[in-house]
């Protein structure tokens, strides 16, 4: 029997992550592969389990480990290799899997890795990782018969990806920063008509050009420099397992994953009319406007993959999108975030409506609003720091002025203002949009003022 205890920071609302050799080991990923096939076997589903994994130097020797559990429990594991998550996605449907895993660590910095979920179809996350943390404490039993078979579908994937996509004569930069999208994306862009650069195609868990993180502005200033030196028509960049998309206007104006969301939502909307369109807790009002008045009913839902995925498909939206570029295609798709899809489709939207991206940027307002802050607090303090801040909230302000569904949201006559607990890292995530400038710096102040009566000190 393996009894196994997991470090509780590593079992999070959306996956399993940790800072390898520390929190996260082979240990665990052995107990992982091993409970994984256990909850399979408790819920009634058979134990085929597609894995993949990411470029981190780390993701070889935890993917060898996570195997071993999985067979060694019973499992019939097909072993995809190395490429994005969204290939990983891909295999557990068109493989028909009854679950399937990719080793990643996502955009986290490179001494941390993880696990992303599939069961049966849906996003294995939340509760279900707080049972797989006690099946493995209570002991899994080895029961043999498993296997490995090493599992090709990159060509597969990558065809599926260009069906339908169109970049006419399009210039194109592509920045795959290093990570697992790189050899995917330059298959892409050798099929695709058009003008094609590609950026840092080789996968190298140094990350040795930049961090793959498309929302950071700072990881998209080589992107932006290759469009402006090209005259591109548009630049797109990949986090470090190729789920998060960041798009670079021709003008060199980085176009959030909410925009992002609104502008592919007008072309769904045309043949899908009054669908919903999900957005997350921490997009813009303008983004919500943009898709009322193209048709749709939006609507704000809780940040994160599994989430999104999951109310995807509880209401049957064809779209949703996060601020963070993770944006979910259901429109002749399979509902999942898959940045180098959505990549194709919005230069095909480009191509077919003649509305390039740029165009889009054009037509909206001024915006008065922060990035996405990040202020660091520990795993151990940040739930409990937003307890205290939900409770100021509730005291201080109208219940029809709050969203409480992820973190606090709150409306005044300034505009909105938001903080929630990151549920990938150790951090705070802070956002703001005004009606103007001086709204917005009122709206900061705000922040701070509640961030402060519940026991953090943001400037310091």
């Amino acid at each position: 029997m393996n009894i196994h205890n997991f470090a509780p920071t590593i079992l999070r609302a959306y996956d399993i992550r940790g800072i390898y050799q520390d929190t996260l080991t082979e240990a665990d990923a052995y107990a992982i592969g091993m409970a994984f096939i256990a909850c399979l076997r408790d819920r009634g589903h058979g134990v085929t389990v597609a894995v993949g994994r990411d470029g981190r130097l780390s993701s070889p020797a935890l993917a060898a480990a996570l195997i071993d559990g999985l067979v060694k429990a019973g499992g019939n594991v097909l072993d995809i290799g190395c490429g994005p998550t969204p290939m990983l996605y891909f295999a557990g449907v068109t493989l028909q899997c009854d679950g399937a895993i990719q080793v990643t660590g996502s955009h986290n910095p490179p001494t941390h890795n993880g696990f992303k979920m599939v069961m049966n179809g849906r996003s294995f996350f939340g509760d279900d990782i707080q049972q797989l943390g006690a099946m493995s404490a209570a002991g899994v039993i080895p029961v043999g018969g498993g296997k490995l078979t090493q599992t090709a579908v990159f060509d597969a994937y990558v065809n599926r990806l260009l069906q339908q996509a169109d970049a006419g004569d399009l210039s194109l930069v592509w920045d795959c920063g290093n990570g697992a999208a790189g050899p995917a994306t330059t298959a892409i862009a050798e099929k695709l008509s058009g003008t094609h650069q590609v950026l840092f195609a080789d996968i190298d868990g140094h990350f040795p050009n930049h961090h793959p993180n498309p929302v950071d502005p700072a990881t998209l200033d080589i992107l932006r420099r290759a469009v402006a030196g090209s005259g591109a028509a548009i630049g797109i960049g990949f986090d470090g397992d190729g789920d998060r998309i960041g798009v670079i206007d021709a003008k060199g104006r980085q176009v959030p994953g909410d925009f992002l969301t609104a502008y592919l939502a007008q072309d769904i909307l045309q043949r899908k009319p009054n669908k919903p369109v999900i957005l997350d807790v921490k997009s813009s009002d303008m983004a919500l406007d943009l898709i009322k008045n193209a048709g749709g009913d939006p609507q704000i839902w809780k940040t994160g993959h599994s989430h999104m995925k999951k109310r995807m498909a509880e209401i049957d939206a064809p779209i949703a999108g996060e601020m963070s570029g993770h944006i979910f295609i259901a429109d002749d798709f399979y509902g999942y975030d898959d940045a180098l899809y959505v990549a194709t489709r919005v230069i095909s939207q480009m191509v077919r409506t003649g509305q390039s991206i740029t165009d889009f940027v054009d037509t909206l307002p001024d915006q008065h609003a922060t990035p996405e802050l990040h202020i660091a607090c520990s795993d151990t303090e940040k739930f409990p720091l937003m307890e205290r801040l939900s409770a100021f909230a509730r005291t201080h302000y109208d219940k029809k002025d709050l969203t409480l569904i992820d973190g606090v949201r709150v409306r005044t006559i300034d505009g909105w203002w938001l903080v929630r607990a990151s549920n990938t890292e150790a951090a705070l995530v802070v956002r703001a949009e005004g009606t103007s400038v001086g709204a917005l710096d009122r709206l900061v102040k705000n922040i701070e003022t509640a961030l402060g009566i519940a026991g953090l000190n943001w400037r310091a």
